[in-house]
C-alpha cells in the first residue's frame, strides 16, 4: 500500500521545531514592548513639560492643573495624560496650588509588559528615572 500524509513522528518534531522558535521569539518582543512603553512614557512626561514651562514663560507662574494647558487659546496641551493610564503608565501629577511648580510621576502598571521603570518630572523639565 502507498498511503499519502505524514506520520505522528513527523508532525511532533514540526511542533517541537515551532515551540522552540517561540520560546526564543517572545521574550525578545516582550522585552521590546516594554522599551517601547518606557519611550511613550518618557515622550508623554517631555510633552508635560514643554508645556508647563511655555505656560509659566507666557503667564508668569506654573499651572495649577492640567485644565489649565489644555484650556488656554491655542492649547498648550492636545491630550489629557493626569491621573490616566496610557500605554502601560499610570500618571500622577501634582500641579502646586501656588502656581510655584509640578511634579508628574509616571509608574508602570503592574502585571504586564509596561515597563521596570518608575519616571518623575518636575518643575523645570527635570526627569530622572
Amino acid at each position: 500500500m502507498n498511503r499519502k500524509g505524514f506520520t505522528l513522528v513527523e508532525i511532533m518534531i514540526v511542533v517541537a521545531i515551532i515551540a522552540l522558535l517561540a520560546a526564543i521569539a517572545i521574550p525578545n518582543l516582550l522585552r521590546a514592548k516594554s522599551a517601547s512603553n518606557e519611550a511613550i512614557a518618557k515622550s508623554n512626561l517631555k510633552t508635560l513639560a514643554t508645556a508647563s514651562e511655555t505656560y509659566s514663560m507666557v503667564t508668569g507662574e506654573y499651572p495649577l492643573n492640567e485644565a489649565a494647558l489644555k484650556a488656554a487659546t491655542p492649547p498648550y496641551l492636545n491630550s489629557a495624560y493626569c491621573d490616566k493610564t496610557v500605554s502601560g503608565y499610570e500618571y500622577t501629577c501634582d500641579f502646586k496650588d501656588d502656581g510655584s511648580g509640578y511634579t508628574v510621576v509616571a509608574t508602570p502598571v503592574p502585571g504586564g509588559v509596561a515597563g521596570t521603570v518608575t519616571f518623575t518630572l518636575s518643575t523645570g523639565g527635570v526627569m530622572s528615572p
